[in-house]
């Protein structure tokens, strides 16, 4: 398979914010920050199906051990409501369409989520109904969102994959598609997305899902470049691991139904938020130290690498004690 040969590599230097805002995706990011070799992949997903409560990295919100949501103050409502918030964009049939290619195998995908309880109605349609409306994001709920984006942004045909970071960041054009594809493979969203009929690479950057017009297509590749994921140093526009690939499909998504750049900020800001949870409850405690409340900071900049890069937040660590950690996404299904 494509991803059998993984090396790791070392996170690039994090530029100043006013350099990272204006750097364009032909000037690349000199190295991956999240290349896995396949046999820590392969030990992560068997620790996860084996024992979901064994692994550190689970993509759902633990259950509460006496069937009681835990006790929630105003604050972490205010940052993760808990009874969610509803996306301005619609699902419809995408689930039902990268089932019927192969990028998810519904019986794989389903004899995972079995060790977890099992898929509920709600979760079933995303994969088999095609009259979905708009996307509703929760604790509960954020970690399987994050997968089925995971697939729809590594299975969306974009030039971001084909020509961006992923297939570049060596500083070298690749040569042929064959060549592209190899180097795209060595990466956690690519190597660790697990639930493919056939592997991972065949439905890379391959099937139409969310056709995209020209200036939709340069909204998604300037805003990606501004969202950040506290996971890694790299930015959406080099979606290296699962919370990147997953961003790129959901920004994908709006801009095809025609959200405005700025309402795309907002709406990766509550998303990122409910896949970090504890990282965002710390940047939002920071932000209020300093003046500023939750409600009234701007999505861009906190997206940025200043707050949310994994070297931002870092940084934030120094001035604050990190709030209490709820389960959040991990880096693998």
């Amino acid at each position: 398979m494509a991803n059998q040969n993984f090396s790791f590599k070392t996170d690039p230097p994090l530029v100043e914010k006013s350099e990272e805002s204006e750097r364009g995706a032909e000037e690349g990011y000199l190295l991956p920050a999240s290349v896995v070799i396949s046999a820590v992949i392969l030990v992560g997903a068997w620790l996860y199906t084996a024992d979901p409560k064994s692994w550190q990295g689970r993509a759902e919100f633990q259950p509460p051990l006496n069937g009681q949501a835990p006790a929630r103050d105003a604050f972490e409502e205010k940052v993760l409501p808990s009874s969610g918030i509803i996306l301005p964009v619609r699902w419809g049939d995408l689930g039902v369409k990268m089932v019927s290619v192969g990028v998810i195998d519904g019986e794989r995908f389903k004899s995972v989520y079995a060790s977890r309880g099992g898929l509920s109605d709600e979760y079933l349609r995303f994969l088999e109904r095609s009259d979905n409306g708009n996307i509703k994001i929760t604790p509960e709920n954020s970690g399987f969102l994050l997968n089925l984006f995971w697939a729809l942004g590594l299975g969306n045909k974009n030039d971001v994959l084909d020509r961006g970071p992923m297939v570049t960041y060596d500083g070298r054009a690749p040569a042929s598609p064959e060549e592209a594809l190899a180097k795209a493979a060595n990466f956690a969203s690519t190597g660790g997305w697990t639930l493919a009929k056939g592997d991972a690479m065949d439905h890379y950057s391959r099937h139409p899902f969310v056709v995209l017009t020209p200036l939709q297509q340069k909204i998604v590749e300037r805003v990606s470049k501004n969202i950040y994921r506290p996971c890694c140093n790299n930015p959406t526009h080099f979606p290296d691991c699962n919370h990147g690939m997953a961003m790129l499909g959901l920004l994908e998504l709006l801009a095809s139904q025609g959200v405005s750049e700025n309402e795309m900020y907002k709406v990766a800001l509550q998303v990122n938020a409910y896949w970090f949870p504890g990282t965002y409850l710390t940047i939002a405690k920071y932000l209020e130290m300093k003046g500023v409340s939750w409600g009234s900071a701007d999505p861009k900049e906190v997206l940025g690498a200043r707050y949310s890069s994994a070297s931002g937040y870092r940084q934030i660590l120094n001035e604050i004690t990190p709030a209490p950690t709820p389960s959040g996404g991990g880096c693998g299904v």
